[in-house]
């Protein structure tokens, strides 16, 4: 392998780049590239593949792996660590996995050296902190449809992370980072060893790693402090040429306070404030309300409303991880080799999601214990027996999650040679098992009928059937019932809540245990059948049997009732066969064309196809054109088959209104998998004026029919309650007077093959490298420059429900990414900047954005004062220093991620959830924790 892989297209570029490169490099490995099943270097690959190599990931000095490769401008919208705090009761907390091309997780395809590894979460989510880092040879990004290779979830691509097997040597590694607001600490250790016996018949090689990230429990940052958000505008009226919604800041809740707020009736307005020392209740005031409309309101006392609600969600979880990694070959002779893996890891987070918020829907009767006097005293004059009030519950914690999580991967099998018809064949085979074991554990979940008994607190009467003292506070209920344990809580003000009272209204921690299992065997057989004047006719053929398995378990206390968790145990499993063909067919010198095709047999929905075409055409040295075409599919995961059933607590928006709800999301096990149809055709050049150069554009465009999706609660309601879609209004529960819904208990939700997907855009990767020398004799050391650029033309959804949705160019897919890079090598120093970029955008690419004079405003194109987002590009630095002492190589590294502390762009999230002001005012695509300095320190002994 090179010491610096020059090119993400450089493994598909013309052979006169690769002899320009070689002699910049002389020692450049042959790269069999993903994407087929033939064995060849990627010179020849119809399919784009981008290589990421072992010295650019370094250069980057990542806290994990997948933070490297999020870099890369076609994978983009992954799921992460701090993105996925909010998938609490989905039990995905901590996740780090990989999205190409925006189109899901599900649909990205991660191996490890071309195999499948088991899932972490019943969603089929491979996380790569599982893959042994340290290990890691390059990592090579199959960016078309790849299922008649690989099977099932390839739409989007595949992502294989192909470590080195045959590193001879001892490497030690240390690594120390941290923010430059002294938060966000991270560790990592890792050890690498690996050698040859027997004359290089017998391999070993090991690797261990530990990993440690400290939590930043909340958002810390003073861009997080300016309340802009996405609310409805309490001007618009129809007609009256306002926008229906408004972008800004200064923009609070109103109707929570942290003590909490009367949100109805004559004493609206009414907030308690810090608990009086003299008196022992809150104190009360009056809240200045700004524009309010709803949930939210311009100005006023927002900074207040929402003191400790904004940004209560982790800017960083933290975790632990441990790896480690074992493997073992041998050479039973020229032409037979066995050999044996086996990984564990484990990783444990934490992290925290959101202060739990009631959006006016607690209620407090009239002899409230902790009803201050001069507001009991007017309910009195104004014949009032309840208030409604919303709190942010200062001094009930922040919920969150400590998932636990431990793979488990085993693999064995042998490959070697064998002569068939006078010619050199190649056969492997491998056996796998591999489970994850998760524990996903939830704080701060409190059980709802214990709060509501709670929060009932009276005073005892003289001459109660309990017995208690006349004047104690006590919960309503334990006056009927002495024995249930009742603690009364204090829900008015702030510094009111005892732990006494914590105990029981949160007397434990909803967990579930799950094992995930994955057996796999697949056997494969490649080398030429024939001779043509031009070359070779390559074969390869296969079969593979794969299961996949879900089995839990929750303590039946914890399946209903809790503010978040409610989990469920699932169970289930399907079963998969298939068999494979490809071809390679060298028709003239310069043009081949290759071919597969897969059949496959799922024992959930039975029997699909899959198939690819494609060639490369060289009409001369300097320029390869190459296409794709491609039938690709994605069965349903474990958790869209099989999921029993868990609910969440959130809130929907319907007419400027909050309602609280528990969703309750089940599997459907009648689903069939999904049907993508790709395309992709470009060209790679190398232009033998300019040495060392290589260029590379491809476009692509992918169709997906019967996609599996399901709604999200705020879209069943917008479904319902704006257009009257009866089949969505059926999946809500609720009460009504007089045709009015008045509260909502449940939003069922459950996944089915309803939409239509395309999406279309267009790669470009760059890359030169020049000797300083070939420039003037004497220039020390060497240059290269690389650049990877995706445009996302469109990514339209049709669920034929409501109005299609294009979200290429808006908030999480940009419509330009970019990676440019550089890097100057003089042994033995080692600099490298990066730039990494994207474009403005659009919040939605629905809105009509206008200040005044604006059209009518529709379901399908409401009107909007600001539907911008600015671009945004971050700078990266790292030098690196090789030393020898002693005998032992060393290398010691620098790096700077975000050189300039840049603040990421802000983006008006949209104010339809209780959760909305919790999370950072932005989106994760952007750096969020401003400058990290890192150091690390090398040793290979």
């Amino acid at each position: 392998m090179a010491a610096l892989l020059i090119g993400a297209q450089a493994a598909q570029a013309a052979d006169a780049a690769e002899d320009a490169v070689a002699t910049a490099e002389s020692e450049v490995e042959e790269i069999t590239v993903t994407g087929s099943r033939i064995v060849r270097d990627g010179y020849n690959a119809p399919t784009p593949v981008s290589v990421v190599g072992t010295a650019e990931i370094k250069a980057q000095a990542p806290a994990n792996l997948a933070d490297f490769v999020n870099t890369i401008p076609a994978i983009v919208g992954s799921t992460t660590p701090a993105s996925s705090s909010p998938s609490l009761s989905a039990g995905s907390a901590g996740i780090n996995a990989l999205n190409l091309r925006a189109l899901g997780i599900t649909r990205t395809l991660v191996l490890i050296d071309g195999q499948r590894s088991v899932a972490s979460t019943t969603t089929g989510a491979v996380d790569i902190n599982t893959i042994p880092q340290g290990l890691v040879e390059r990592v090579e990004v199959v960016t078309g449809g790849a299922s008649a290779a690989y099977g099932s979830d390839a739409v989007g691509g595949v992502v294989n992370f192909i470590l080195n097997k045959k590193y001879e040597g001892l490497k030690a590694k240390i690594e120390y980072g941290e923010t430059t607001y002294g938060d966000g600490a991270n560790y990592k250790a890792t050890v690498t060893f690996g050698d040859a016996f027997m004359g290089g018949k017998l391999r070993v090689l090991a690797n261990a790693e530990y990993a440690r990230t400290e939590e930043i429990p909340d958002v810390p940052r003073d861009w997080n402090m300016k309340g802009y958000f996405n609310i409805q505008n309490p001007l618009y009226a129809p007609g009256n040429g306002q926008p229906e919604k408004f972008v800004g800041y200064g923009i609070g809740p109103a109707q929570v306070t942290p003590g909490g707020l009367v949100t109805s009736g004559p004493l609206r307005g009414t907030y308690f404030g810090r608990i009086d020392p003299a008196t022992g209740r809150a104190t009360v005031g009056q809240l200045a309300y700004g524009l309010a409309l709803g949930q939210w309101m311009i100005g006023g006392d927002w900074q207040y409303t929402g003191s400790n609600y904004f940004g209560s969600e982790s800017l960083l979880p933290g975790e632990i991880r441990t790896g480690l990694f074992g493997r073992t070959s041998y050479e039973v002779s020229d032409s037979i080799e066995l050999f044996a893996e086996a990984s564990w890891n484990r990783y444990s987070g934490s992290n925290h999601y959101i202060q739990p918020t009631n959006i006016a829907n607690v209620t407090i009767r009239s002899d409230n214990a902790y009803l201050p006097t001069s507001v009991r005293n007017q309910m009195t004059a104004l014949g009032l027996t309840t208030l409604q009030i919303g709190t942010t519950n200062f001094g009930i914690p922040v919920g969150g999650a400590r998932n636990r999580r431990e793979v488990y991967r085993y693999v064995a099998g042998a490959k070697g040679k064998f002569e068939l018809m006078e010619k050199p064949w190649n056969w492997d085979f491998y056996v796998q098992r591999g489970q994850a074991r998760t524990r996903e554990q939830l704080f701060g979940s409190w059980n709802n009928a214990n709060l509501a008994l709670a929060q009932d607190a009276v005073f005892a009467p003289a001459g109660n059937a309990a017995g208690i003292p006349a004047g104690t506070i006590v919960c309503r209920s334990t006056l009927t019932a002495p024995t249930n344990g009742c603690v009364p809580i204090n829900r008015l003000g702030i510094g009111g809540v005892t732990q006494a009272a914590l105990n029981y209204i949160i007397p434990a921690d909803p967990y579930r245990k799950q094992k995930l299992t994955q057996t796999v065997a697949a056997l494969t057989f490649s080398g030429p059948v024939f001779d043509l004047p031009a070359g070779a006719v390559q074969a390869a053929f296969g079969g593979e049997w794969r299961r996949e398995q879900v089995s839990g378990f929750v303590e039946p206390r914890f399946n209903s009732g809790w503010l978040y968790g409610n989990y469920l145990p699932n169970f289930g499993n399907y079963e998969v066969e298939e068999g494979f063909v490809e071809l390679d067919v060298p028709v003239i010198e310069g043009l081949n064309l290759n071919a597969a095709g897969r059949y496959t047999h799922y024992s959930t929905s039975g029997d699909v196809q899959t198939w690819k075409i494609g060639g490369t055409w060289a009409p001369i040295e300097d320029i390869k054109f190459r296409g794709n075409i491609s039938r690709d599919i994605r069965a349903p995961n474990l958790d869209e088959l099989f999921a029993a059933g868990t609910a969440r607590s959130n809130s929907v928006l319907i007419n400027n209104r909050s309602f609280a709800y528990v969703q309750n999301a089940t599997g459907n096990p009648n689903l069939d998998p999904e049907v993508a149809d790709s395309f992709t055709v470009g060209f790679v050049a190398s232009p033998r004026v300019i040495p060392g150069f290589t260029v590379a554009f491809d476009y692509y465009e992918i169709k997906i029919k019967d996609a599996i999706g399901q709604l999200q609660p705020q879209d069943v309601a917008d479904l319902c309650f704006l257009q009257n879609v009866q089949a969505q209004c059926a999946n809500i529960i609720g009460t009504y007077v007089n045709g009015v819904l008045q509260s909502i208990s449940t939003i069922k939700l459950q996944p089915f093959n309803f939409a239509k997907q395309k999406e279309r855009g267009f790669d470009i990767e760059g890359a030169y490298r020049l000797r300083l020398d070939d420039v003037m004799a004497d220039l020390p050391g060497d240059l290269t420059f690389r650049g990877m650029i995706t445009h996302y033309i469109e990514n339209v959804t049709d669920r034929g429900i409501g109005f299609p949705t294009d979200a290429a160019g808006a908030t999480v897919q940009p419509s330009w990414i970019y990676r440019l890079s550089a890097t100057y090598s003089n042994k033995p120093w080692t600099y490298n900047l990066v730039a990494r970029g994207v474009s403005s955008g659009k919040l939605d690419n629905s809105y009509i954005e206008c200040q005044t004079n604006c059209p009518a405003t529709t379901v399908q194109h409401p009107t909007i004062n600001d539907n911008s987002i600015p671009a945004a590009v971050f700078f990266d630095f790292t030098v690196g220093w090789e030393f020898e002492v002693g005998g032992k190589k060393g290398d010691l590294q620098l790096s700077i991620r975000n050189v300039f502390d840049k603040d990421p762009p802000l983006v008006a999230n949209l104010t339809s959830s209780n959760s909305t002001a919790a999370f950072p005012q932005t989106v994760r695509i952007y750096d969020q924790l401003g400058r990290i300095i890192k150091a690390s320190l090398e040793v290979q002994f």
